[in-house]
């Protein structure tokens, strides 16, 4: 393994971009969102409205996780503008299940500037002035899109990229080393299908584990392979244990409705419909207490995973309460609750809650 800051310089860059793309031209992945090889930039470029909600949805998530949502999101807002015109709460209900529910606020934002300037911009620079565009989301979209010549680099090109030069530094200090190296096999055409080789590459062939360097169009290129080690890269830190959070979440059932309240719009989960809670997002430790009087149970716990901790949430149960002193919100039909939108902590414990009616 090279040393940190280190890497191997390819002799012949323009060489990996001619294998990579060749390669690309015939194994390229079918996928909703992209247009064949060699369509950026040409008569059937890709909608960048798709390409863009594909990028913002991909972020984090699974490919096999994005394909519904992208197609259900269609089917509600066709285009930038229909997007633009939705109201925040039914975006919110779409996205639920998706994870990261920031992305779901800056998607809203980003939609509305869009519409305001009449398109999206063509470049780099004019689409990281767009709302909860960063420098991945607009190279991306300015590539793919549009056929700019763009560095686009994801966990699956991180990967590719450490193996073939080598790069020792441990992520995520190493990805500006990453980038410069990616800048360098670049190529000034089809940028936006390298950009797509390059993550199908990592997915199919250069993978986490057990990469298939026999298969790879870039095996005589690659640092890595040549010296047995293409397993060690990318050099990853240590990992931190995460902290584990305990909360409460309530279910107020009358009249076979739950009430459901709307998050604040920043922050943990913001925007959302979900149960009312003891503020565990806030909080280290601890069980709250009801927000109302009434004839309590406990149903049991629920246990979820989130980016930065693990979140313990135990949920009680109250059918007969002081309905003066109801928290605002709404009360949604209980055979219906699957259709709220809820977060998936928030679906867990409804799943609970129903399983000890």
């Amino acid at each position: 393994m090279q040393a940190s800051g280190e890497s191997v310089q390819i002799g012949d860059a323009g060489a990996v971009g001619a294998a990579l793309l060749s390669w690309y031209d015939v194994n390229a992945r079918r996928l909703p969102w992209r247009t064949p090889p060699g369509g950026a930039g040409s008569e059937a470029a890709p909608d960048p409205y798709r390409v863009w909600l594909s990028e913002v949805m991909l972020q984090q998530t699974t490919v096999a996780a994005v394909r519904a949502y992208y197609a259900r999101f269609l089917e509600l807002w066709p285009t930038v503008e229909a997007l633009a015109a939705a109201a925040d709460a039914d975006v919110m209900a779409a996205w639920a299940g998706l994870g990261y529910y920031a992305r779901a606020r800056n998607l809203l934002a980003c939609a509305r500037e869009v519409a305001r300037r009449g398109g999206f911009p063509r470049d780099e620079e004019g689409l990281r002035e767009l709302p909860g565009l960063g420098a991945y989301t607009a190279a991306a979209v300015a590539a793919i899109a549009f056929g700019e010549r763009a560095v686009v680099v994801d966990a699956n090109v991180e990967r590719v990229v450490s193996r073939l030069f080598a790069i020792g530094e441990p992520l995520p200090g190493a990805r500006a080393a990453i980038r410069a190296a990616t800048d360098t096999i670049t190529p000034d055409t089809r940028a936006g299908d390298f950009a797509q080789a390059m993550m199908d590459l990592g997915s199919s062939i250069c993978t986490v584990r057990g990469p298939r360097c026999l298969l790879c169009p870039l095996a005589d290129h690659c640092a890595a392979r040549a010296a047995g080690t293409a397993e060690s890269y990318p050099v990853k830190a240590a990992k931190q244990a995460k902290p584990t959070r305990t909360g409460t979440a309530f279910w107020i059932e009358r009249g076979g409705a739950v009430l459901l309240v709307q998050r604040e719009g920043k922050g943990m989960l913001g925007g959302m419909r979900a149960l009312p809670d003891d503020g565990w997002s806030a909080r280290a430790d601890g069980h709250g207490t009801p927000p109302i009087a009434g004839e309590w149970r406990t149903a049991g716990m629920i246990r979820h995973g989130f980016t930065h901790f693990d979140l313990e949430l135990q949920l009680m149960l109250c059918r007969s309460a002081d309905c003066a002193s109801l928290p605002p919100g709404e009360f949604w039909p209980v055979d219906a609750v699957e259709a709220a939108g809820l977060p998936t902590v928030f679906a867990k414990a409804a799943r609970l809650a129903l399983a000890n009616r």
